[in-house]
């Protein structure tokens, strides 16, 4: 596994599980978040406000960033567990209601045994 700590203003949140350093795009290991901008017909999506989602996730990108990179997805997205103050966000995204747990796009169950 790859780590590096990223000062926060290299940090864009784009929605409730997925940011961006420079071109790099990365998705937060093995949940899933509302969508921002609606659910596309035929998909099945999390309920909830994307949002809401995303601001969640902007507030805890406060100081440095580490990542911890585990694959690529289907779209070519980073997966990995990201960091900031010492918390894993997506752990933090769950116990605040803003996303939820994905058992198959967690990779061995990475994010299970941290969230405990």
């Amino acid at each position: 596994m790859i780590s590096a700590l990223l000062l926060a203003a290299a940090v864009t949140v784009v929605d409730g599980d997925t940011i961006r350093l420079g071109s790099e795009r990365i998705r937060l290991l093995g949940i899933d978040a509302p969508e921002i901008h609606g659910c596309r017909q035929g998909r099945i999506c999390v309920p909830g406000d994307g949002e809401a989602s995303k601001r969640s996730l902007a507030q805890m990108m406060g100081g440095g960033v580490r990542v911890q990179r585990v694959g690529q997805d289907r779209y070519g997205r980073t997966l990995a567990q990201v960091y900031a103050g010492g918390r894993n966000v997506a752990c933090e995204q769950l116990r605040r209601g803003q996303a939820q747990y994905v058992a198959k796009w967690d990779n061995g169950g990475l994010l299970a045994a941290e969230c405990r």
